[in-house]
């Protein structure tokens, strides 16, 4: 079980899955932060840790179930000379849910009254389930990736466990800096809006990469940043 601690390709392999686990998780904290905030104050810590825990124990199970999860990737049928697979059929509806999610989300905070924020909170449970529903789809993602690069469950189960918790340390800050700043909160909507397109393509075998989504997030993100830089610097003349 533990041979490969003296194998450097496999501490390679821990390390590069870590890090691919971790982006993954961005778009996962960041729907995690849109429905957390939705909930009172005093519940919202709670409902991190049970969504990131819950995230962690997905991919734990799913990765403890490799065999069934590879079967996932079976052709069900033949659509348009398409192979479609439970996975496809998983990330489509996982991918419209998002688009309908974020939409909704856009659409709320722009003919919301002011009062919108104070009087719109979901329950406890609803704010779970909905963060569950996406921790399938972006556990599936991830599981396969993770089973592509390694053939050492433990290290996959280490590299899932290591980034969860640099993911718990980082939600909060995350949330509340989304939550915080009106421009940056629809900007997150709009990733997660690409990111459902994109999981709804991967479903009919369209490959997008994803370097190319995340650069787009953390581009818009710095120069928003650096437009809130210069406000302040404009505040404070």
């Amino acid at each position: 079980m533990f041979e490969w601690i003296a194998d450097p390709n496999a501490w390679l392999a821990l390390g590069t899955l870590t890090i691919l686990e971790i982006i993954l998780g961005i778009d996962n904290i960041i729907f995690l932060s849109l429905v957390v905030a939705k909930l009172p104050k005093a519940q919202q810590n709670k409902a991190r840790r049970i969504g990131l825990s819950a995230a962690m124990l997905m991919r734990l199970i799913l990765l403890a179930s490799i065999t069934w999860v590879i079967g996932l990737t079976k052709p069900l049928f033949t659509l348009s000379e398409h192979a479609i697979s439970t996975r496809d059929l998983i990330l489509f509806f996982g991918g419209l849910f998002l688009i309908w999610k974020s939409t909704k989300e856009i659409y709320d905070s722009i003919v919301g009254d002011e009062n919108y924020h104070s009087s719109h909170v979901s329950s406890f449970a609803s704010a779970i389930i909905q963060i569950m529903l996406l921790d399938i789809i972006f556990s599936l993602d991830s599981v396969i990736t993770a089973v592509g690069l390694s053939d050492h469950l433990f290290i996959m189960m280490t590299a899932v466990i290591v980034a969860v918790g640099v993911m718990m340390f980082a939600a909060r800050p995350i949330g509340e800096f989304v939550n915080n700043y009106p421009s940056v909160k629809m900007l997150a909507l709009a990733f997660l809006i690409l990111v459902g397109v994109t999981l709804m393509l991967e479903s009919i075998q369209v490959q997008v990469p994803k370097g190319y989504i995340y650069f787009s997030l953390f581009f818009s993100i710095s120069v928003e940043s650096l437009n809130w830089l210069r406000s302040r610097k404009k505040m404070h003349e």
